[in-house]
């Protein structure tokens, strides 16, 4: 219910000088991606998972943390500082 994910497949994109194959996971969360310690984790189970189904080796997935505050989510015609 919280988390949302999109995938854009066969975009061009080029990470470390090379056009290999790559991805890129962009990860926002209110509360949930705040500090170095959490990311640390977070980063860990999502490399597990991008590896396994991607097929992809480590040094070619990058995740960025995007910490959110409640007042920059709306949902139901609010947003999440009211929900």
């Amino acid at each position: 219910q919280r988390v949302n994910v999109t995938v854009r497949s066969g975009l061009p994109m080029v990470l470390s000088g090379s056009a290999e194959p790559c991805a890129q996971l962009l990860v926002s969360s209110i509360g949930v991606v705040g500090s170095a310690e959490q990311n640390q984790r977070h980063s860990a189970r999502f490399f597990d998972l991008l590896t396994a189904k991607l097929g992809l080796g480590p040094e070619r997935i990058v995740i960025r943390f995007y910490p959110l505050e409640p007042w920059q989510i709306g949902k139901n015609r609010t947003v999440m500082t009211f929900l």
